[in-house]
């Protein structure tokens, strides 16, 4: 269960009825995912449960990961998942356009672990929603292509965890999606770790920053 002062903090972003993008981000492995997905259930399941119609939605990040197809005519498919493996203009646009169009679906894509790919026009977000959840890693970075989707964002949240246990994740979550153990632990090794370094540099430009041990204990609140 999110702490309520964290739910609190999230609807206050929606205050007067205007719609919000709040974003979560944090290093492969923090969590994020897990956490946007739980705040708006919880968000939900206050707001909403009566007309059935989603107070607050989830449009994770991943879905603009370029697909294979293109990764592997740019050369960089052996490091999938760093910042220039997204489509980061086409993420800015899209936040850009659920901020800026109250009045019409907005469909956004997601990302198939199964499949390893995006798909196209996967998520709704109805007119009627306020909130948007989006997570992902790169969300505070300050160079060209990335400063557009931070502009967007009415606040960000950093998922902040140990590196062993985020790496001890990653291995699991590699390894659970098909990759063999060996190929996982050096794929985050050589691959996620460095991308971790970058999402870490980025860390001092949240609106807030959230430990395992500060959702611990408020949660025990």
């Amino acid at each position: 269960m999110i702490a309520a002062a964290l739910v609190e903090r999230a609807r206050s972003l929606c205050a007067g009825g205007r719609r919000a993008v709040l974003g979560i981000t944090g290093p492969p492995g923090a969590g994020k995912t897990t956490f946007a997905r739980d705040l708006v259930d919880e968000l939900n399941s206050a707001r909403s449960p009566a007309s059935g119609r989603p107070w607050a939605v989830h449009v994770p990040m991943d879905g603009f990961h370029l697909a294979d197809v293109q990764l592997d005519a740019l050369g960089r498919r052996d490091r999938k998942g760093a910042p220039d493996t997204f489509d980061a203009a086409g993420y800015a646009a899209l936040l850009h356009r659920i901020n800026d169009n109250h009045d019409q679906v907005v469909y956004a894509p997601a990302f198939d672990r199964g499949l390893e790919q995006p798909i196209a026009g996967s998520i709704a977000v109805p007119p009627g929603v306020r909130l948007v959840v989006t997570e992902g890693n790169y969300l505070l970075l300050g160079d060209t292509d990335w400063e557009p989707v931070h502009r967007e964002l009415a606040q960000t949240w950093y998922c902040d965890i140990p590196a062993d246990e985020r790496v001890r994740r990653l291995v699991a979550r590699h390894h659970q999606f098909g990759k063999a153990l060996p190929f996982a632990q050096q794929w985050v090794l050589s691959v996620d770790e460095p991308n971790a370094r970058i999402v870490e540099a980025s860390r001092d430009r949240a609106d807030l920053v959230l430990s395992p041990q500060d959702r611990e204990r408020q949660n025990a609140e």
